[in-house]
């Protein structure tokens, strides 16, 4: 930790150095090595994500690059959903009717309503509806790619690259259509929690079957829910398959039980004939994340003794040339925060929470009341998940010529006595 704190005003105001204090609370380790749970799981990638933070409470090999199949297509859906009304007319083109199976069927020319091609794509996972949605919502696929790549850059994807909207093997400039299972756990937790489109997303992606025709009415369809999670855990909430050649079974998926959201993704899950593979390892790592991960409040925690302890300030207006100012400290409200109203965050028992703090031992003045002097850090594993800062509770001019002159003044009239002044 540097040891100089960035807050405004305090190259100005401070005088002295920055004291630093670091205090750890946990409870004793476990025998076995917490990071490292006996999970036994078939997917060369897989991440357990807790939804509201972000936060990683399972990784194997999660930041590894890997082709994604069709879990791309959540991207497409919450893209298509935050950029266009779901009563739109879709145009189909040549180039969607041409791809090949999984698909809908659609033919060159014809027109249908956007939310039916939204929920051919989640249901039945079409690929033809995905080109679709795609040249309607960007222009071309190429455009809408970019429009996926800039969204998930927006989450905080770092190792994704999107070519296509449905998930197809590609590749094109040395890069391959391909995510991490870290990334891929983020766009799920984006799509539910976050994205002001996160209910329709819900919606769309929770419905068991639908029926729709084209604008025409003369060709009709019927679509079912292949996600076979949603019925497999209590708060299933929302997923996406998928399968190609390159990637293998794929799976991301989304559970809120008992005020806790998991996410958890799966990449390279099996090859045919394991095709039920990635439905075990949801469930087990779903489980691991229920039974060992609860809320714990930052606030519940002691902070160090010193946080509080008065700073002094010198060269400020006081009652005698020269005199100190002992400033009182107080807690503002907190900056950021993770976790269950940014109370608290998902953590096992055994895990330890740091809490470091930095505070200006002396300021000088002018300082104005509200002025940052300090903050405390909570820190679990090597993440900053909760800052707290300290402020001044008080408003001290610095010493002016003006102010010299008056105490001159008063000591030549009155000596040191303090109150001369009142009594004259």
């Amino acid at each position: 930790m540097k040891n100089r704190i960035f807050f405004p005003h305090f190259a100005k105001t401070v005088a002295a150095v920055v004291m630093i204090i670091t205090v750890f609370f946990a409870q004793p380790p476990l025998n076995v090595q917490a990071d490292e749970p006996n999970i036994r799981l078939y997917a060369k990638a897989a991440v357990l994500m807790d939804a509201d933070s972000g936060r990683v409470l399972y990784d194997h090999c999660g930041d590894e690059q890997l082709a994604m199949a069709s879990t791309t297509k959540i991207m497409t859906l919450i893209v298509t959903l935050e950029n266009a009304s779901l009563e739109d007319t879709v145009t189909v083109s040549s180039y969607a009717a041409s791809m090949p199976p999984v698909h809908l069927g659609m033919r060159n020319g014809e027109q249908y309503r956007l939310k039916d091609l939204l929920l051919s794509l989640m249901l039945e996972s079409h690929n033809d509806s995905a080109v679709a949605i795609a040249e309607h919502v960007g222009g071309d696929v190429e455009q809408f790619a970019a429009l996926m790549n800039h969204k998930a850059a927006e989450i905080g994807c770092e190792n994704t690259y999107y070519i296509t909207p449905n998930g197809l093997d590609a590749a094109k400039d040395e890069k391959f259509h391909s995510t991490t299972a870290r990334d891929l756990a983020l766009v799920m937790a984006y799509c539910v929690t976050k994205s002001p489109q996160k209910e329709t997303f819900l919606e769309i992606t929770r419905t068991p079957n639908h029926s729709f025709t084209d604008i025409s009415g003369k060709r009709s369809f019927s679509c079912v829910n292949h996600n076979a999670f949603l019925n497999m855990m209590t708060g299933a909430l929302s997923g996406k398959t998928g399968f190609t050649a390159k990637a293998g079974y794929c799976y991301v998926g989304a559970l809120r039980r008992d005020g806790k959201t998991f996410v958890v993704a799966l990449l390279a899950c099996g090859w045919p004939n394991h095709k039920t593979y990635k439905w075990s390892d949801t469930r087990a790592l779903m489980e691991y994340g229920l039974t060992n991960y609860n809320y714990r409040s930052f606030d519940e925690i002691e902070i160090p003794a010193a946080t509080l302890d008065k700073v002094v300030v010198s060269n400020g207006q006081t009652g005698k040339i020269g005199e100190k100012i002992y400033m009182p400290v107080e807690i503002e409200a907190d900056e950021t925060g993770a976790g269950k109203a940014n109370d608290g965050l998902l953590m096992r028992e055994d895990e330890k929470v740091t809490i470091t703090l930095q505070k200006v031992k002396a300021l000088t003045a002018p300082v104005r009341k509200g002025q940052k002097i300090g903050y405390l850090s909570y820190m679990v594993g090597n993440k900053e998940w909760k800052r707290v800062c300290l402020v001044t509770t008080e408003d001290i001019k610095a010493v002016d010529f003006k102010w010299c002159i008056r105490q001159v003044v008063q000591k030549w009239l009155f000596g040191d006595c303090p109150d001369a002044n009142a009594d004259g």
